[in-house]
């Protein structure tokens, strides 16, 4: 091992080639090359093998990241990948989506002797991409039918882990989804530049092939209740995310031209996977020739900024309350959208949207400091008197954060317990909620995170799922014996 590992203080830390901002923010393709073979071995070697891997306890999934490494380092690649998928749904779409900053990489023992973090992500998205390519990545077989069913409500990460693993386990699994492709957010929600939709389309398409039934176009409270599904299937799992925008509670914050970033977004991939947009066509979600102002500092934002600017957007501009170190969002798409040329307006917040009802035309800002730190250590902000100042702007998207829809209301389901935030309450110990049979995982019960804690999430609901499902079959058998 010594001779292969251990090369961070001789091995400098390399990450793949990355698109010049002039070429990549004129299309939607990614903006990383792949790591070529004696790149990733290179790069994975220079891993310390540490005695506590902070890496993977700060992984959600705490993937084995010092073995894959270190097998990678070894040439072992199939092996890589086999390990590495072994707790990862979708190790693909973590390698690439995942805020490694803010996870593995921020938490690398290295990182924090100065010696630079090793790339876990651009290994992880490299050895995923390989095994596609040579063909180590099995299509899904189930074991001997079990008799029982279950409903997923929601094509998410989280829905689509749940129902690889219990598809696996030889249960019927049929999963629900308003939209009409499978994939939830990593379809419409994340643009193609991070996350290129063929990466999602083979991974689904896998689930297809072994058996997973996809019932596309589907909404629960309009084509079926949540009692009609309950009668359907032995078990249900609520996976459907959180979707309603925040609002922008100013003057003018309701005029023609303010609009969600999910909105925009949506839009925008559609466009790109080839469909027919209205709003897109009519200018309504299209920046071309604009001034664009979002609002918020997310990963949402993140994604917004750098969507306008490759709709041919005459400005962009980022309004956040805070300053960039306390900056939610993956610092490393902050400095893409640096580089693109985005302008960002740190410690700022929105006042009021200057125009007419039927066309914003500006927004009027108030720049902002951190307070006293509370109990917790957090600042908050507050105004700076006199300092108002104005960014022109034809479009202005909220990517204030999300919240979840009002589920048994629109599911005709008024004994769904959540919570004073709208989130499904969930047991934390079998994520069952007050129905029986019917569990919740992913967002909608933690509330707007990231995908990665979403197919932890659906993981750990499959399980319980498969618990609650044997100990069902297992029930009537011990009272016949009685």
């Amino acid at each position: 091992m010594a001779e292969r590992m251990l090369k961070f203080t001789t091995v400098a830390r390399k990450t793949p080639e990355k698109r010049a901002a002039a070429e990549r923010s004129g299309d939607f393709h990614e903006i990383y090359a792949d790591f070529i073979d004696a790149k990733a071995t290179e790069q994975a070697s220079r891993c310390s093998q540490c005695g506590v891997p902070f890496c993977q306890t700060h992984c959600p999934l705490h993937n084995n990241i010092p073995d894959w490494l270190r097998m990678t380092a070894e040439g072992r690649l199939e092996e890589a990948y086999a390990l590495s998928q072994a707790t990862n749904s979708m190790p693909e779409v973590c390698g690439r989506i995942c805020p490694q900053d803010r996870l593995c990489e921020g938490n690398c023992v290295i990182e924090q002797s100065g010696h630079g973090t090793v790339t876990i992500g651009s290994v992880e998205r490299y050895l995923s991409d390989k095994a596609w390519e040579m063909g180590w990545v099995k299509p899904l077989v189930a074991k001997a039918d079990r008799g029982q069913s279950v409903g997923i409500i929601g094509a998410g990460p989280a829905g689509l882990a749940a129902a690889e693993l219990l598809r696996e386990q030889g249960y019927a699994v049929t999963v629900y989804d308003r939209h009409d492709r499978a994939g939830g957010l990593l379809i419409y929600g994340i643009p193609g530049f991070k996350l290129e939709k063929d990466v999602v389309a083979r991974r689904t398409q896998r689930l297809a092939d072994g058996g997973v039934v996809f019932k596309l176009g589907f909404e629960v409270g309009r084509d079926a209740t949540l009692e009609d599904l309950r009668g359907k299937h032995d078990a249900v799992l609520i996976a459907v995310g959180v979707y309603a925008a925040r609002d922008l509670t100013v003057p003018g914050g309701g005029s023609k031209g303010v609009a969600p970033a999910l909105d925009y977004l949506i839009a925008s991939n559609r466009v790109g996977l080839g469909d027919s947009v209205p709003a897109y066509e009519s200018g309504e979600l299209n920046a071309e020739g604009k001034d664009v102002v979002v609002v918020g500092g997310g990963d949402t934002a993140m994604d917004c900024v750098r969507t306008a600017i490759r709709q041919g957007a005459k400005s962009v501009t980022c309004l956040y309350r805070r300053d960039k170190a306390n900056m939610p969002g993956s610092m490393r798409e902050v400095s893409n959208a640096e580089e693109e040329g985005v302008t960002f307006e740190w410690l700022a917040a929105p006042r009021a949207l200057s125009g007419e009802a039927e066309a914003v035309t500006g927004v009027r800002a108030i720049r902002m400091r951190l307070g006293a730190p509370d109990a917790s250590g957090r600042q908050s902000p507050e105004e700076i008197p006199g300092g108002d100042f104005d960014r022109p702007a034809q479009l202005v998207l909220k990517a204030l954060g999300f919240e979840p829809e009002n589920l048994p209301e629109a599911w005709s389901a008024p004994d769904l317990k959540v919570t004073r935030w709208g989130t499904v309450k969930a047991d934390v110990r079998n994520q069952m909620t007050n129905l029986d049979g019917v569990f919740a995982a992913g967002d909608i019960v933690r509330g707007a995170s990231l995908v990665v804690w979403a197919i932890k999430d659906g993981r750990d609901a499959a399980d319980a799922i498969h618990r609650y499902l044997q100990a069902k079959v297992g029930a009537p058998a011990l009272i016949a014996a009685e």
